[in-house]
């Protein structure tokens, strides 16, 4: 069976997060996004687990359901900021449990190392190692993965964490790593070029760090995986080998809000050639740049742009809907009309990932104008340019003219 799955989802608990992020949010937009697996989000945080214990149902796999039956994976996010080697370090990890017992002990030792009731993404002084090491204790099931690996501050590879690689963060506790999560601002072809990737000893995998529950963040990226049933052994198993991940929907690398190097409050942003010219200091501000993904991939990568390794998983590159038709119509992204054009697409065909994925041109046409039905094509073929993000600032579709021209804005 095929299950598109976003497994990396926060709870209304969690800092900076929508206060109307319920399961049953989560589910309608699941739906309509065309997502059939998600994270419960902030596990172990007391109101969250409530919620999933009054509105979920464990089945014997370890899945829990709503009473609609729409699957959910115990899932959360924890931040471990400390000093390694009189430096900085702050890494994000991504933890799935295999069932609610299992997520039950977690908590208890997360309980046992400092406070979980302030924000569903707590925050632990303790190393990446000793987090390894003591989850795996509890349960070798237990799957632990680095999340938005190239973000500047909290990105296993990030600029401002300082790992130039899993060995250097994990050390002795690297052999229980199988996979990384590509972020919104890398993709899998940069990360192939990074020789641990490369080796097939580590997996790419793709979710979307949604802090609400929009269209236009739930399943922004995701993992297809193909496995013989849905179960919590079996999708953390296909992380684990490699062997039931079909591929990975990404956004445009540039659309992330860190892929360029850059000031937000300067205003300021530039590609990674441009950034070695400056000597890495901004010329509003004269201060150091916030160092992006695409610069930092030059610093760690092994092999050549365009390098593919043996063992890759193919990956779809795409720009959500929503930024599609307002890119189409010219109108804001959470605009009315821009809504109802986004349901009667919805209508007519399903959900937003058949639209993105399958619907040939021939049935598009039909329905829609072909200014639309194009960019939904070149979308899908991801030849819609985007103006880099950095320091915080999402990227921006481009359309007509400014599309052939990115110098402007270096």
């Amino acid at each position: 069976m095929e299950v598109i799955a976003d497994l990396h989802i926060h709870s209304k608990y969690a800092r900076a997060t929508s206060k109307n992020l319920s399961i049953e949010a989560l589910e309608k937009y699941a739906r309509i996004k065309g997502v059939n697996l998600l994270g419960t989000g902030d596990f172990q945080h007391v109101l969250r687990r409530k919620e999933i214990d009054e509105k979920l149902t464990e089945d014997e796999n370890g899945i829990l359901r709503t009473v609609n039956g729409f699957p959910f994976l115990w899932q959360t996010e924890i931040s471990l900021m400390y000093s390694q080697d009189e430096k900085r370090r702050a890494v994000h990890v991504v933890v799935f449990a295999p069932n609610g017992e299992v997520a039950t002990q977690i908590k208890e030792f997360l309980e046992s190392k400092g406070r979980i009731d302030y924000d569903g993404r707590p925050i632990f002084g303790m190393t990446a190692v000793e987090f390894v090491e003591s989850l795996k204790k509890i349960d070798d099931k237990i799957e632990i993965i680095p999340a938005h690996c190239m973000t500047p501050w909290f990105g296993l590879y990030g600029s401002k964490s300082g790992f130039d690689s899993l060995k250097e963060c994990f050390q002795d506790q690297t052999d229980k790593i199988y996979a990384i999560e590509s972020g919104m601002s890398a993709d899998p072809a940069m990360l192939w070029r990074f020789e641990e990737v490369a080796s097939g000893k580590i997996n790419i995998v793709s979710f979307s760090d949604a802090h609400s529950f929009w269209p236009w963040r739930i399943g922004r990226e995701a993992t297809v995986f193909e496995i013989p049933e849905l179960t919590s052994e079996n999708i953390i198993k296909a992380i684990r080998t490699g062997e039931g991940i079909k591929a990975t929907i990404e956004t445009p690398p540039e659309y992330g809000k860190y892929h360029w190097d850059g000031h937000r409050i300067c205003g300021f942003s530039c590609g990674p050639e441009k950034t070695k010219e400056l000597g890495g200091i901004c010329p509003v501000c004269k201060k150091p740049l916030i160092i992006g993904v695409d610069y930092r991939v030059e610093e760690i990568a092994k092999y050549e742009q365009g390098f593919k390794p043996k063992n890759l998983k193919p990956f779809h590159k795409l720009l959500p809907l929503h930024e599609v038709i307002s890119l189409a119509k010219n109108i804001g992204m959470q605009s009315k009309g821009c809504w109802e054009i986004y349901n009667s697409l919805i209508k007519e065909y399903k959900n937003e990932f058949n639209i993105l994925l399958k619907v040939p041109k021939e049935k598009l046409i039909k329905s829609f104008d072909e200014k639309l039905v194009d960019l939904i094509l070149q979308n899908r073929e991801g030849k819609i340019k985007v103006k880099p993000g950095f320091d915080g600032i999402y990227g921006t579709a481009l359309l007509g003219e400014s599309q052939g021209n990115l110098s402007k804005f270096i």
